[in-house]
């Protein structure tokens, strides 16, 4: 089954890195967070890939064109033909297509242009800019039991205040930090999706999340597979220090599922 990750988007709230590079090219650690959301999949036996590029797509087209280059020990020998060898280079027997699919195409208008790649089977779909420990094959098992057409995970992100404990005679009895959940389920991606959503999907100015989410729902076409685990999109710089926070302190918890 192919996974399809949307990685075209402007990234305008987190500016101070995107000016230079698509947002799911940002590293966290010694890689592109487009790197960990694939290891994420791979690690689950999904490693057919459909990335639907738009701003700056050329970054990552070069990143995966120079893929081992990057993440090997290299050495030339320009006195023997200029022979290249590459060593401890880590092999992925990953399959990855680079789709060109505009600058200024909305979400759905990406995954209708990917349509010729993926064919008339089911996949899955998500975002380049959120990770998670989602558990993808209790994920698919989900979506299979069903039988519907589509299912969204939903998430409970962290409140972004702390919250205050307060009684009905007013008394403030304690404090809550940032509780998870107070803005109810939220679209946390990792869908799973059958191939007649196509036919849900206009053209290139069709949002996703809009109109043919929203037809889903009123035909009785989307399940929402709830997960209680790990999930942070990266919308903003502190987002990304955050990631970068766990990182280096050792813990990566969109791994802990495996």
């Amino acid at each position: 089954m192919k996974v399809v990750i949307l990685a075209g988007g402007y990234g305008t709230r987190i500016s101070e890195e995107t000016d230079v590079k698509p947002k799911p090219m940002i590293e966290i650690g010694d890689k592109p967070l487009l790197v960990h959301i694939m290891e994420h999949y791979a690690s689950y036996g999904f490693d057919d890939f459909v990335i639907c590029l738009g701003y700056l797509g050329n970054t990552i087209k070069q990143y995966f064109a120079d893929f081992y280059l990057q993440n090997s020990d290299i050495s030339f020998d320009y006195g023997n033909g200029n022979q290249i060898t590459r060593h401890n280079r880590q092999k992925r027997n990953w399959r990855v297509t680079l789709a060109e699919t505009g600058k200024e195409a909305m979400t759905g208008g990406r995954i209708r242009q990917v349509h010729k790649y993926i064919g008339d089977a089911p996949f899955m779909l998500t975002y380049g800019d959120g990770i998670a420990d989602v558990d993808v094959h209790q994920l698919l098992e989900f979506h299979r039991s069903h039988g519907k057409l589509a299912t969204v995970t939903a998430v409970q992100p962290t409140g972004r205040f702390g919250a205050l404990d307060i009684t009905e005679d007013s008394r403030v009895t304690g404090f809550i930090e940032k509780p998870k959940g107070d803005e109810g389920w939220v679209n946390g991606g990792f869908f799973v999706l059958q191939p007649e959503i196509f036919s849900l999907i206009q053209g290139d100015s069709t949002v996703w999340e809009q109109e043919p989410l929203r037809e889903l729902a009123v035909r009785d076409e989307l399940r929402a597979y709830k997960h209680h685990g790990f999930w942070q999109p990266m919308d903003t710089l502190r987002d990304k220090r955050y990631l970068q926070e766990l990182w280096q302190e050792g813990g990566l918890p969109w791994m802990s599922s495996r």
